[in-house]
């Protein structure tokens, strides 16, 4: 897992490390609901993902999944998972 863009407004930059290509990175975004059609604007829901970092985004993604308060989580930055603690 890439170590890198883990920061605030670095949303695109990750998930391009990530996936390896722009493009499709980009289309993942557009399919979220986070970028809009044009592939450079970021939505609203996006802009709030965007402000997060990627440990933050984990955490958020694992509870929601689990329906459990974000303080009951703790972050791997190797897996760029989040566990219960």
């Amino acid at each position: 897992m890439t170590q890198k863009f883990m920061g605030r407004g670095q949303l695109i930059n990750r998930l391009t490390a990530q996936v390896g290509d722009r493009a499709t990175a980009i289309k993942i975004l557009q399919n979220r609901g986070h970028l809009k059609a044009d592939g450079r604007t970021l939505t609203e829901e996006g802009q709030k993902r965007d402000a997060m970092t990627a440990e933050e985004r984990s955490i958020d993604r694992e509870s929601r999944r689990q329906n459990k308060p974000k303080r009951e989580f703790t972050y791997n930055p190797k897996t760029n998972t989040s566990k219960q603690k």
